[in-house]
Protein backbone atom coordinates (compact mmCIF):
# COMPACT_ATOMS: atom_id res chain seq x y z
CA UNK A 1 0.00 0.00 0.00
CA UNK A 2 2.98 2.05 0.50
CA UNK A 3 4.55 1.90 -2.47
CA UNK A 4 1.52 2.27 -4.31
CA UNK A 5 0.90 5.61 -2.90
CA UNK A 6 4.45 6.76 -3.01
CA UNK A 7 4.78 5.74 -6.54
CA UNK A 8 1.64 6.93 -7.44
CA UNK A 9 2.52 8.48 -10.74
CA UNK A 10 4.17 5.84 -11.94
CA UNK A 11 1.09 3.93 -11.52
CA UNK A 12 -0.52 6.88 -13.38
CA UNK A 13 2.18 6.83 -15.95
CA UNK A 14 1.63 3.13 -16.96
CA UNK A 15 -2.32 2.69 -15.90
CA UNK A 16 -1.44 0.53 -13.21
CA UNK A 17 -4.39 1.76 -10.80
CA UNK A 18 -7.18 -1.13 -11.59
CA UNK A 19 -4.31 -4.03 -10.59
CA UNK A 20 -3.28 -2.22 -8.08
CA UNK A 21 -6.34 -1.63 -6.56
CA UNK A 22 -7.02 -5.89 -7.23
CA UNK A 23 -3.37 -5.78 -5.65
CA UNK A 24 -4.43 -4.17 -2.80
CA UNK A 25 -7.92 -5.69 -1.73
CA UNK A 26 -5.91 -9.28 -1.97
CA UNK A 27 -3.96 -7.92 0.46
CA UNK A 28 -6.10 -6.37 3.00
CA UNK A 29 -9.21 -9.06 2.42
CA UNK A 30 -5.87 -11.83 3.60
CA UNK A 31 -5.47 -9.64 5.97
CA UNK A 32 -9.34 -9.01 7.30
CA UNK A 33 -9.26 -13.31 7.28
CA UNK A 34 -6.19 -13.38 9.63
CA UNK A 35 -8.03 -10.74 11.92
CA UNK A 36 -11.07 -12.12 12.16
CA UNK A 37 -9.39 -15.68 12.96
CA UNK A 38 -7.16 -13.63 15.37
CA UNK A 39 -10.46 -12.09 16.83
CA UNK A 40 -12.59 -15.33 16.57
CA UNK A 41 -9.98 -17.50 19.25
CA UNK A 42 -9.88 -14.50 21.55
CA UNK A 43 -13.30 -14.63 22.24
CA UNK A 44 -13.20 -18.43 22.16
CA UNK A 45 -10.35 -18.43 24.69
CA UNK A 46 -12.29 -15.76 26.78
CA UNK A 47 -15.42 -17.90 26.51
CA UNK A 48 -13.90 -20.96 27.98
CA UNK A 49 -12.24 -19.16 30.67
CA UNK A 50 -15.70 -17.74 32.07
CA UNK A 51 -17.17 -21.37 31.44
CA UNK A 52 -14.34 -23.15 33.30
CA UNK A 53 -15.01 -19.97 36.27
CA UNK A 54 -19.10 -20.34 36.33
CA UNK A 55 -18.64 -24.21 36.64
CA UNK A 56 -15.75 -24.16 39.27
CA UNK A 57 -18.33 -21.57 41.17
CA UNK A 58 -21.03 -24.06 40.40
CA UNK A 59 -19.28 -26.98 42.04
CA UNK A 60 -17.67 -25.44 45.08
CA UNK A 61 -21.94 -24.13 45.48
CA UNK A 62 -22.98 -27.73 44.99
CA UNK A 63 -20.37 -29.75 47.26
CA UNK A 64 -20.32 -26.79 49.52
CA UNK A 65 -23.85 -26.67 49.95
CA UNK A 66 -23.87 -30.31 51.24
CA UNK A 67 -21.49 -29.62 53.89
CA UNK A 68 -23.46 -26.64 55.55
CA UNK A 69 -26.72 -29.18 55.62
CA UNK A 70 -24.64 -31.53 57.09
CA UNK A 71 -22.73 -29.26 59.23
CA UNK A 72 -19.52 -29.56 58.10
CA UNK A 73 -18.94 -26.08 57.18
CA UNK A 74 -20.07 -23.01 57.90
CA UNK A 75 -21.98 -20.86 55.72
CA UNK A 76 -19.48 -18.16 56.02
CA UNK A 77 -16.58 -20.83 55.10
CA UNK A 78 -18.98 -21.43 51.79
CA UNK A 79 -19.56 -18.04 51.02
CA UNK A 80 -15.40 -17.05 50.94
CA UNK A 81 -14.71 -20.03 49.63
CA UNK A 82 -16.98 -19.16 46.25
CA UNK A 83 -15.22 -15.54 46.44
CA UNK A 84 -11.77 -16.90 46.14
CA UNK A 85 -13.02 -19.25 43.44
CA UNK A 86 -14.41 -16.36 41.39
CA UNK A 87 -11.24 -14.04 41.87
CA UNK A 88 -8.87 -16.70 40.94
CA UNK A 89 -9.96 -16.41 37.52
CA UNK A 90 -9.78 -12.93 37.27
CA UNK A 91 -6.15 -12.95 35.92
CA UNK A 92 -6.68 -15.20 33.40
CA UNK A 93 -9.79 -13.52 32.53
CA UNK A 94 -7.58 -10.38 32.04
CA UNK A 95 -4.79 -12.30 30.28
CA UNK A 96 -7.37 -13.52 27.99
CA UNK A 97 -8.82 -9.71 27.06
CA UNK A 98 -4.99 -8.95 26.25
CA UNK A 99 -4.44 -11.81 24.14
CA UNK A 100 -4.95 -10.04 21.13
CA UNK A 101 -2.43 -7.88 22.04
CA UNK A 102 0.37 -10.12 23.46
CA UNK A 103 0.78 -11.77 20.48
CA UNK A 104 1.11 -8.49 18.36
CA UNK A 105 3.51 -7.65 20.55
CA UNK A 106 5.92 -10.78 20.84
CA UNK A 107 5.79 -10.29 17.06
CA UNK A 108 6.73 -7.05 17.22
CA UNK A 109 9.69 -7.31 19.99
CA UNK A 110 11.02 -9.97 17.67
CA UNK A 111 11.51 -7.32 15.17
CA UNK A 112 12.87 -4.77 17.61
CA UNK A 113 15.76 -7.36 19.26
CA UNK A 114 16.20 -8.36 15.60
CA UNK A 115 17.59 -5.27 14.84
CA UNK A 116 19.22 -4.38 18.49
CA UNK A 117 21.19 -7.74 18.38
CA UNK A 118 21.86 -7.61 14.75
CA UNK A 119 26.02 -7.49 14.64
CA UNK A 120 27.89 -5.06 11.63
CA UNK A 121 29.68 -7.43 9.49
CA UNK A 122 32.10 -4.36 9.20
CA UNK A 123 33.65 -3.27 12.77
CA UNK A 124 36.81 -2.98 14.62
CA UNK A 125 39.01 -5.83 15.19
CA UNK A 126 39.61 -6.48 19.23
CA UNK A 127 42.85 -5.18 18.30
CA UNK A 128 41.77 -1.78 17.93
CA UNK A 129 39.26 -1.91 20.21
CA UNK A 130 42.21 -2.31 22.60
CA UNK A 131 44.53 0.64 21.08
CA UNK A 132 40.77 2.71 21.43
CA UNK A 133 40.77 2.06 24.79
CA UNK A 134 44.29 2.48 25.85
CA UNK A 135 44.47 6.09 24.21
CA UNK A 136 41.55 6.76 26.22
CA UNK A 137 43.07 5.76 29.71
CA UNK A 138 46.01 8.17 28.77
CA UNK A 139 44.28 11.13 29.30
CA UNK A 140 43.94 13.85 26.92
CA UNK A 141 45.34 12.74 23.03
CA UNK A 142 48.44 14.60 21.88
CA UNK A 143 47.79 17.23 19.00
CA UNK A 144 47.60 15.03 15.56
CA UNK A 145 46.63 11.76 17.14
CA UNK A 146 43.34 10.26 16.28
CA UNK A 147 41.25 7.81 18.56
CA UNK A 148 42.92 5.10 17.95
CA UNK A 149 46.15 6.68 18.83
CA UNK A 150 47.13 6.90 14.94
CA UNK A 151 48.22 9.84 13.15
CA UNK A 152 44.78 11.74 12.67
CA UNK A 153 45.64 12.96 9.07
CA UNK A 154 45.06 10.48 5.97
CA UNK A 155 47.96 10.91 3.33
CA UNK A 156 48.35 8.49 0.88
CA UNK A 157 45.94 6.08 0.02
CA UNK A 158 46.80 2.65 -1.93
CA UNK A 159 44.28 -0.08 -3.10
CA UNK A 160 46.69 -2.99 -3.52
CA UNK A 161 45.47 -6.74 -5.20
CA UNK A 162 42.02 -4.81 -4.30
CA UNK A 163 39.59 -7.99 -5.44
CA UNK A 164 35.91 -7.75 -4.46
CA UNK A 165 32.50 -10.27 -4.70
CA UNK A 166 28.92 -8.63 -3.17
CA UNK A 167 27.95 -12.02 -1.09
CA UNK A 168 28.49 -15.39 -3.69
CA UNK A 169 28.60 -13.29 -6.84
CA UNK A 170 31.30 -13.09 -9.49
CA UNK A 171 33.54 -10.55 -8.74
CA UNK A 172 33.02 -6.83 -8.96
CA UNK A 173 36.54 -5.84 -8.70
CA UNK A 174 39.21 -7.13 -9.76
CA UNK A 175 43.28 -7.23 -8.59
CA UNK A 176 42.40 -3.52 -8.75
CA UNK A 177 45.57 -1.20 -8.00
CA UNK A 178 45.87 2.74 -7.20
CA UNK A 179 47.66 4.88 -5.50
CA UNK A 180 46.36 8.43 -4.51
CA UNK A 181 48.40 11.22 -3.29
CA UNK A 182 47.10 13.79 -0.39
CA UNK A 183 45.14 16.69 -1.91
CA UNK A 184 44.75 14.65 -5.29
CA UNK A 185 41.16 14.75 -7.58
CA UNK A 186 40.49 11.23 -8.76
CA UNK A 187 37.54 11.16 -11.28
CA UNK A 188 35.82 7.86 -11.85
CA UNK A 189 34.02 7.33 -15.38
CA UNK A 190 32.57 3.87 -17.24
CA UNK A 191 29.74 2.16 -18.17
CA UNK A 192 26.79 1.43 -15.34
CA UNK A 193 28.06 -1.64 -13.82
CA UNK A 194 31.43 -1.26 -13.96
CA UNK A 195 32.59 -1.03 -10.13
CA UNK A 196 32.64 2.76 -9.81
CA UNK A 197 30.45 2.98 -6.60
CA UNK A 198 32.12 -0.42 -5.27
CA UNK A 199 35.33 1.50 -4.78
CA UNK A 200 34.01 4.60 -3.05
CA UNK A 201 32.04 1.64 -1.12
CA UNK A 202 35.56 0.16 -0.31
CA UNK A 203 37.39 3.57 0.44
CA UNK A 204 34.54 3.96 2.95
CA UNK A 205 35.08 0.68 4.57
CA UNK A 206 31.39 0.34 3.88
CA UNK A 207 32.63 -2.83 2.62
CA UNK A 208 36.07 -4.40 3.23
CA UNK A 209 38.05 -6.26 0.40
CA UNK A 210 37.63 -9.99 -0.24
CA UNK A 211 41.13 -9.94 -1.74
CA UNK A 212 43.87 -7.86 -1.65
CA UNK A 213 44.04 -4.39 1.20
CA UNK A 214 43.43 -0.94 1.25
CA UNK A 215 46.21 0.72 2.84
CA UNK A 216 46.18 4.57 4.45
CA UNK A 217 49.77 6.16 5.02
CA UNK A 218 51.12 2.38 4.22
CA UNK A 219 49.12 0.76 6.98
CA UNK A 220 46.18 -1.35 6.63
CA UNK A 221 42.96 0.99 7.40
CA UNK A 222 41.46 -2.56 8.73
CA UNK A 223 43.92 -1.82 11.47
CA UNK A 224 42.42 1.64 11.83
CA UNK A 225 39.68 2.98 13.84
CA UNK A 226 36.07 2.73 11.74
CA UNK A 227 35.04 5.92 13.29
CA UNK A 228 37.94 7.45 12.96
CA UNK A 229 37.83 7.11 9.32
CA UNK A 230 34.34 7.32 8.10
CA UNK A 231 34.15 10.45 10.70
CA UNK A 232 36.90 12.25 8.11
CA UNK A 233 34.80 11.50 4.99
CA UNK A 234 32.25 13.71 3.49
CA UNK A 235 29.62 12.32 1.00
CA UNK A 236 27.88 13.78 -1.16
CA UNK A 237 25.34 11.64 -3.35
CA UNK A 238 23.16 11.42 -6.68
CA UNK A 239 19.66 11.44 -4.93
CA UNK A 240 20.13 14.02 -1.50
CA UNK A 241 18.73 13.56 1.57
CA UNK A 242 17.78 16.27 3.28
CA UNK A 243 15.86 15.81 7.20
CA UNK A 244 12.58 17.53 8.19
CA UNK A 245 13.78 20.85 10.08
CA UNK A 246 15.33 23.92 8.70
CA UNK A 247 17.68 24.70 5.63
CA UNK A 248 19.91 25.66 8.61
CA UNK A 249 19.74 22.36 10.30
CA UNK A 250 20.25 20.30 7.56
CA UNK A 251 23.23 22.34 6.40
CA UNK A 252 24.64 21.78 10.13
CA UNK A 253 24.23 18.22 10.42
CA UNK A 254 27.78 18.39 8.79
CA UNK A 255 29.24 19.47 12.29
CA UNK A 256 26.66 20.21 14.97
CA UNK A 257 28.65 22.91 16.71
CA UNK A 258 29.09 25.44 13.44
CA UNK A 259 27.48 28.52 14.12
CA UNK A 260 25.03 30.56 12.06
CA UNK A 261 27.98 32.50 10.36
CA UNK A 262 29.90 29.15 9.71
CA UNK A 263 26.12 28.04 8.19
CA UNK A 264 26.47 30.72 5.80
CA UNK A 265 30.17 30.89 4.94
CA UNK A 266 29.28 27.26 4.00
CA UNK A 267 26.39 27.75 2.16
CA UNK A 268 28.46 30.89 0.35
CA UNK A 269 31.24 28.62 -0.72
CA UNK A 270 28.82 26.09 -2.63
CA UNK A 271 26.45 29.58 -4.37
CA UNK A 272 23.79 28.24 -2.31
CA UNK A 273 23.10 31.46 -0.59
CA UNK A 274 21.45 33.19 -3.76
CA UNK A 275 18.39 30.77 -3.20
CA UNK A 276 18.12 30.54 0.74
CA UNK A 277 18.32 34.42 0.49
CA UNK A 278 15.22 34.27 -2.21
CA UNK A 279 12.92 31.60 -0.11
CA UNK A 280 10.30 33.65 3.05
CA UNK A 281 12.22 32.55 6.22
CA UNK A 282 15.64 32.23 4.66
CA UNK A 283 17.90 29.35 6.77
CA UNK A 284 14.93 29.42 8.71
CA UNK A 285 12.77 27.80 5.64
CA UNK A 286 11.00 24.23 6.77
CA UNK A 287 12.40 21.68 4.00
CA UNK A 288 10.10 19.32 5.02
CA UNK A 289 9.85 15.22 4.92
CA UNK A 290 12.94 14.72 2.89
CA UNK A 291 13.30 17.93 1.49
CA UNK A 292 10.23 17.85 -0.44
CA UNK A 293 9.77 21.43 -0.32
CA UNK A 294 12.45 21.89 -2.12
CA UNK A 295 13.57 20.89 -5.93
CA UNK A 296 16.56 18.49 -6.53
CA UNK A 297 18.92 20.97 -7.61
CA UNK A 298 18.31 22.90 -4.34
CA UNK A 299 18.31 20.00 -1.95
CA UNK A 300 21.84 19.04 -3.87
CA UNK A 301 23.36 22.05 -3.08
CA UNK A 302 22.49 22.00 0.80
CA UNK A 303 23.95 18.55 0.49
CA UNK A 304 27.14 20.07 -1.03
CA UNK A 305 26.84 22.94 2.10
CA UNK A 306 26.57 20.16 4.20
CA UNK A 307 29.83 18.77 3.04
CA UNK A 308 31.58 21.89 2.96
CA UNK A 309 30.79 22.45 6.77
CA UNK A 310 31.96 18.84 8.13
CA UNK A 311 35.15 20.09 6.14
CA UNK A 312 36.55 16.17 5.77
CA UNK A 313 39.75 15.23 4.83
CA UNK A 314 38.62 13.26 2.09
CA UNK A 315 35.41 14.06 -0.03
CA UNK A 316 33.15 11.87 -2.27
CA UNK A 317 30.70 12.81 -4.42
CA UNK A 318 28.88 9.47 -6.32
CA UNK A 319 27.09 11.13 -9.66
CA UNK A 320 26.41 14.24 -7.56
CA UNK A 321 25.81 16.67 -10.60
CA UNK A 322 23.83 13.71 -12.45
CA UNK A 323 20.37 14.51 -11.29
CA UNK A 324 20.14 18.95 -11.39
CA UNK A 325 19.82 21.38 -14.24
CA UNK A 326 22.33 22.84 -16.03
CA UNK A 327 22.10 26.27 -14.37
CA UNK A 328 22.84 24.44 -10.98
CA UNK A 329 25.59 22.33 -12.45
CA UNK A 330 27.52 25.20 -13.84
CA UNK A 331 27.06 26.79 -10.20
CA UNK A 332 28.33 23.73 -8.81
CA UNK A 333 31.21 23.41 -11.13
CA UNK A 334 32.38 27.05 -10.44
CA UNK A 335 32.33 25.67 -6.29
CA UNK A 336 33.56 22.97 -7.31
CA UNK A 337 37.23 24.51 -7.42
CA UNK A 338 37.18 25.88 -4.24
CA UNK A 339 35.45 23.01 -2.46
CA UNK A 340 38.63 20.61 -3.58
CA UNK A 341 41.38 22.35 -3.33
CA UNK A 342 43.78 21.03 -1.05
CA UNK A 343 41.65 18.13 -0.30
CA UNK A 344 41.72 14.42 -1.26
CA UNK A 345 39.03 13.69 -3.12
CA UNK A 346 37.11 10.88 -5.68
CA UNK A 347 34.52 11.67 -7.97
CA UNK A 348 32.27 9.60 -10.14
CA UNK A 349 30.11 11.44 -12.79
CA UNK A 350 28.11 10.45 -16.21
CA UNK A 351 28.67 14.15 -17.01
CA UNK A 352 32.06 14.19 -18.29
CA UNK A 353 31.99 18.30 -18.04
CA UNK A 354 32.46 18.17 -14.39
CA UNK A 355 35.53 16.38 -14.58
CA UNK A 356 37.64 18.16 -16.71
CA UNK A 357 40.31 19.66 -14.06
CA UNK A 358 40.61 16.45 -12.12
CA UNK A 359 44.34 15.35 -11.60
CA UNK A 360 43.74 11.86 -12.98
CA UNK A 361 40.67 10.54 -14.61
CA UNK A 362 40.17 6.58 -14.67
CA UNK A 363 37.76 4.44 -17.15
CA UNK A 364 36.65 1.76 -14.90
CA UNK A 365 35.41 -1.02 -17.11
CA UNK A 366 34.41 -4.54 -15.55
CA UNK A 367 36.41 -3.65 -12.59
CA UNK A 368 39.58 -2.83 -14.05
CA UNK A 369 41.34 -0.16 -14.74
CA UNK A 370 41.06 0.54 -18.75
CA UNK A 371 42.64 4.11 -18.82
CA UNK A 372 44.29 6.60 -16.70
CA UNK A 373 45.14 10.18 -17.01
CA UNK A 374 44.54 14.24 -17.28
CA UNK A 375 41.27 14.86 -19.71
CA UNK A 376 43.67 16.39 -22.17
CA UNK A 377 45.67 12.83 -22.44
CA UNK A 378 43.17 10.78 -22.65
CA UNK A 379 41.38 12.84 -25.19
CA UNK A 380 44.86 12.49 -27.42
CA UNK A 381 44.96 8.60 -27.01
CA UNK A 382 41.61 8.55 -28.80
CA UNK A 383 40.06 5.46 -26.68
CA UNK A 384 37.06 4.80 -24.37
CA UNK A 385 37.14 8.04 -22.88
CA UNK A 386 37.57 10.22 -25.75
CA UNK A 387 34.56 8.04 -27.34
CA UNK A 388 32.62 8.94 -24.30
CA UNK A 389 33.02 12.78 -24.30
CA UNK A 390 32.66 12.85 -28.18
CA UNK A 391 29.27 11.42 -27.80
CA UNK A 392 28.32 13.55 -24.61
CA UNK A 393 29.94 16.93 -26.57
CA UNK A 394 27.52 16.25 -29.72
CA UNK A 395 24.84 15.71 -27.89
CA UNK A 396 25.11 19.19 -25.92
CA UNK A 397 25.61 20.45 -28.96
CA UNK A 398 22.25 19.33 -30.36
CA UNK A 399 20.47 20.51 -27.22
CA UNK A 400 22.10 23.60 -27.46
CA UNK A 401 21.03 23.93 -30.80
CA UNK A 402 17.86 22.90 -30.30
CA UNK A 403 17.47 25.51 -27.55
CA UNK A 404 18.31 28.03 -29.37
CA UNK A 405 15.61 26.91 -32.86
CA UNK A 406 13.25 26.46 -30.10
CA UNK A 407 13.90 30.01 -28.53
Amino acid sequence: YNETITGVRTSKVFVRERQNSEEFAELTGEMRRSSVHNATLSAVYLSLVMTLGSLATGVALAAGGVDVVAGGITLGTLVAFMTYTRHFFDPIQELASWFAELQMAHSSAERILGLIDAVPDIQDSPEVVAAIEKAAKGGERPAGTAEDGGPAAIGRIDFEGVTFAYGDNSPVLHDFDLTVEPGETIALVGSTGGGKSTILGLLCRFYEPTEGVVRLDGRDYRERSLHWLQSNLGIVLQAPHLFSGSIADNIRYGRLTATDAEVREAARRVEAEGFIQELPDGYETQVGEGGSRLSTGQKQLISFARAVLADPQILVMDEATSSIDTETEMRIQRSLERVLEGRTSFVIAHRLSTIRNADRILVIEKGEIAEAGTHEELLARRGRYYTLYARQSLRASARSSWEKDVG
